[in-house]
C-alpha cells in the first residue's frame, strides 16, 4: 500500500520534471515570438524554473502530509514508532533475562 502511495509522488514529481524540460522548450518558443533578448530570455527561465522547484517542494510536502494522514487513519504504524517499540521489548527482554538469573 505504501509502495503504490511512494509510486503515484514519485510519478506526479516526474510529471512536473517533464513540465520543467517542456518549459525550456516553451522558453526557446517564447523567446522568439516575444522577440526578447538573450538576457531576458534567462531571467524568464531562470523564474521558471524557481516557480517549478517551489511547486514540486509544496506538492511534494503536501503529499507527505496526506500519506501521514492515510495511514494514521488506517492504523499504519510508522517506522519510527516500529523501532521505538523493538528499542523497548528488547529492554524488556534484557530485564526478564536478568530477574531470571
Amino acid at each position: 500500500m505504501i509502495e503504490l502511495i511512494e509510486k503515484t509522488l514519485m510519478a506526479g514529481v516526474g510529471a512536473l520534471s517533464l513540465s520543467q524540460q517542456k518549459a525550456d522548450e516553451y522558453l526557446e518558443e517564447i523567446k522568439e515570438r516575444l522577440n526578447i533578448s538573450e538576457e531576458e530570455g534567462r531571467e524568464l527561465l531562470k523564474k521558471i524554473k524557481t516557480t517549478a522547484e517551489e511547486s514540486r517542494s509544496r506538492f511534494e510536502q503536501i503529499a507527505r502530509e496526506e500519506v501521514e494522514k492515510s495511514m494514521k487513519r488506517m492504523g499504519v504504524v510508522t517506522q519510527k514508532d516500529f523501532d521505538s517499540l523493538k528499542k523497548k521489548v528488547t529492554k524488556l527482554e534484557k530485564a526478564l533475562k536478568e530477574v531470571g538469573n
